[in-house]
């Protein structure tokens, strides 16, 4: 993850840094959303990243980088579930919709093929 000025004097393709940075932040609002804590750990978190790396020069290190922010996008939007504790033993779960898009729903009496 990596900071906006690593391609702007780079690869010459500063949008791409750019929109990886928004796109994690627009992320971590949706797969955080009602959790302070959270929000602002991943915000911290990706600024940080982004900071860390701003002086690198290399294009194959950048473009590594850009991958790996990507992968770490699509992680986050896909296998996070938020989770509420409803007593000191329970934990209820939260899905947002676009996890549950690709799930078949559970039969509790599977049918028999013939």
């Amino acid at each position: 993850m990596w900071l906006l000025g690593i391609e702007l004097r780079t690869s010459g393709r500063p949008a791409s840094v750019l929109q990886l940075f928004r796109t994690l932040h627009r992320t971590r609002q949706q797969v955080f959303k009602n959790d302070k804590r959270a929000l602002e750990a991943a915000r911290v978190k990706i600024n940080e990243e982004f900071k860390k790396h701003k002086n690198e020069a290399s294009p194959e290190k950048i473009q590594e980088m850009l991958k790996m922010g990507s992968d770490v996008e699509l992680l986050l939007r896909t296998s996070v579930i938020q989770g509420v504790h409803t007593d000191h033993n329970t934990l209820k779960l939260v899905p947002r919709k676009d996890l549950l898009t690709e799930n078949v729903p559970y039969c509790d009496a599977p049918t028999q093929k013939q």
